[in-house]
């Protein structure tokens, strides 16, 4: 409930501001322009709008299906550096104390620094932020390179977690690149001016009444901002309301201080 009532206070000055300009501006247009002025051109103001509607509907429903997809890969993203972490975890936990304590505990200030400092820096595009939780994993690299096998089950254990350590590596890559991949600035404004191109449009129409002049044309203005708040809001896929939620890592921190704890205690 609460996370509507965040979407609906941000998402109606957006749509309500963005409706009532363009009944504002109509008005104006209206008292300059008269709709008996219209009627000579009705015919070819149809075409034209017919023509500007298809294109830029095609364009707007192109990068809104582009925003989604690009925001459930950073999701499935997130899901899968989580369940590398896990499964690394759970391999290093078989190799002995010696390796063991200093790996498990890299990987668990890792987790925690992640959701603490690394969401927020994503968000903010800080750069030396993600290096310094990065070099978290250094530090498991470096226990595992340093790691010595003394038996064939150490041996392909030790095996497993490089590859795993891989993955991970892998993982927090495509997670860093989807929180720095944007809309080119290009498609931006092409979205931004299509949306004035198409609300201005609507002033051709020979309408005799205003009041229906000015729900369709609001009602336009509205949905196209309806449609662009969402785009932007989904294009940083780790900030705004409907960011990729950290639930996975948190999920993550609670298995492994979990068997951290049921290991100490035992």
């Amino acid at each position: 409930m609460r996370r509507v009532l965040l979407a609906l206070a941000g998402l109606l000055p957006v749509v309500v501001g963005a409706s009532a300009a363009a009944v504002a501006a109509l008005w104006l247009v209206r008292h300059w322009l008269p709709a008996d002025q219209l009627r000579a051109s009705t015919a070819e103001v149809g075409n034209y709008l017919q023509a500007i509607g298809t294109i830029y509907a095609v364009l707007l429903a192109f990068v809104a299906s582009s925003v989604w997809a690009q925001f459930n890969d950073a999701r499935s993203v997130v899901e899968r550096e989580a369940n590398e972490i896990v499964d690394l975890f759970r391999i290093v936990d078989a190799l002995g104390a010696g390796a063991r304590t200093p790996l498990t505990a890299a990987l668990i200030r890792y987790v925690d620094r992640v959701i603490a400092e690394e969401w927020r820096a994503m968000a903010r595009g800080d750069e030396a932020t993600t290096e310094a939780v990065g070099r978290e994993l250094d530090a498991v690299w470096a226990g595992l390179h340093g790691f010595q096998p003394c038996d064939d089950c150490a041996r392909s254990l030790h095996a497993e977690a490089l590859s795993r350590f891989n993955d991970l590596s892998d993982a927090r890559t495509s997670r860093l690149t989807a929180a720095r991949t944007r809309m080119p600035l290009g498609l931006r404004l092409l979205l931004y001016v299509g949306a004035l191109m198409m609300t201005a449009s609507m002033f051709l129409l020979a309408v005799d009444s205003f009041a229906i002049h000015a729900v369709i044309t609001g009602a336009l203005a509205g949905a196209i901002s309806h449609v662009l708040y969402l785009v932007e809001d989904l294009d940083d896929a780790f900030s705004g309301l409907w960011q990729v939620s950290t639930a996975p890592f948190a999920r993550v921190r609670r298995c492994l201080r979990d068997a951290d704890a049921a290991r100490a205690a035992g």
